[in-house]
């Protein structure tokens, strides 16, 4: 396999929680990757820019603007515009994210939607909220918010519905989120003229499986599932005419058995070969080999860290948010698709999420 040609550094924005939601990070940070050996290193030419509990960070398509939740309750989004020289400035004041503690968001492919998923809280249910993006990508107005109904069996994390992330299939045809505490993905398509969402599918996932994050392969007929309650990757099915999701294969997510672990960040290979997530609790990273519909445990490797929640691709590597040791971590994709840390972590306090920009 031929190596790819990569410029000599790769930027990263980082996402962190702030003292205002129980971290000590600095809200968002650039750093420099260094493709030859994985190394990344803050930017010194970039200062931090304080953004609350940037827990979860997208990029738009054509602009040069990243929006972050900021995870509170209640809670709200931010737009951030990135300067030619990568200073970062809030593109006007952020706004109500539709719900409590907003974990994840996405923009639609047009660049003119921002979706947004609220956790919620012991009191409040998941929502998923939309948002209209001015030209300029700063948040407009709302124009829709759907509330998730549902529970399932583990006490304490089931009670209600959690909404844990919201994507575009690769088709632009649906939007899907996920429900941690429904054991559900619900399906809708999006009114591009006016910003609403119409529920197409319901999908119900393992009872007490908690989904939390879906990855889709490339050409989407298939999409994985980190399953963070019951400790589980899960192959799907995905029928692109009706966005519906049919579980094929489910395999742990960790050989540990002494821990209680949970799932966290989930990525396919462009290949479409591989699989790999984060295990908080095991403090690895696992990869998985697909074949057709088969899912195959190639190994855990270190994830730099403790608590790694957030993963990211860039240049050849995953990047590894270890939230709780406050590291970000390298590991290069080897041809196999097994793992190896590369270079040295480099220390970002409370660190749950990056972004290669």
């Amino acid at each position: 396999m031929p190596t790819p040609a990569y410029p000599e550094a790769v930027h990263v924005l980082t996402g962190s929680y702030t003292p205002d939601t129980g971290g000590d990070g600095a809200g968002l940070a650039t750093l420099r990757l260094a493709p030859s050996t994985g190394r990344p290193t803050y930017d010194s030419q970039v200062p931090a820019l304080l953004v609350i509990g940037a827990s979860f960070l997208a990029g738009h398509p054509s602009l040069d603007v990243v929006y972050s939740t900021n995870e509170t309750d209640p809670g709200t989004v931010s737009a951030v515009a990135r300067r030619h020289d990568g200073v970062l400035t809030p593109l006007g004041a952020p706004v109500s994210s539709g719900g409590s503690n907003p974990c994840h968001l996405t923009v639609h492919p047009d660049g003119e939607w921002l979706l947004t998923a609220n956790y919620g809280s012991d009191t409040a249910p998941g929502t998923v909220a939309v948002h209209r993006l001015g030209a300029d990508g700063r948040l407009l107005e709302p124009t829709d918010l759907v509330i998730h109904q549902g529970s399932g069996p583990v006490a304490g994390r089931q009670e209600g519905s959690h909404a844990h992330q919201v994507l575009v299939d690769p088709a632009g045809r649906f939007v899907l989120a996920t429900d941690l505490g429904a054991d559900a993905v619900f399906t809708y398509r999006l009114d591009t003229r006016t910003g609403t969402l119409e529920r197409a599918a319901m999908n119900r996932l393992a009872a007490g499986s908690g989904p939390r994050h879906l990855a889709f392969a490339p050409g989407g007929e298939l999409v994985f599932s980190a399953d963070e309650l019951s400790s589980t990757l899960t192959c799907h099915r995905y029928d692109a005419a009706t966005g519906t999701l049919t579980a094929v294969a489910t395999v742990p997510a960790t050989t540990a058995r002494d821990v209680v672990n949970q799932p966290g960040g989930i990525v396919a290979s462009l290949c479409g070969r591989f699989v790999w997530l984060t295990n908080r609790g095991a403090d690895t990273v696992a990869a998985f080999r697909v074949t057709g519909t088969t899912l195959e445990a190639i190994g855990e490797t270190p994830s730099g860290g403790t608590w790694p929640r957030g993963l990211t691709y860039a240049a050849g590597h995953l990047l590894v948010a270890n939230q709780h040791s406050g590291t970000l971590a390298p590991l290069r994709v080897l041809d196999s698709g097994a793992l190896e840390q590369s270079a040295p972590a480099a220390s970002v306090p409370s660190v749950v999420c990056a972004l290669t920009l």
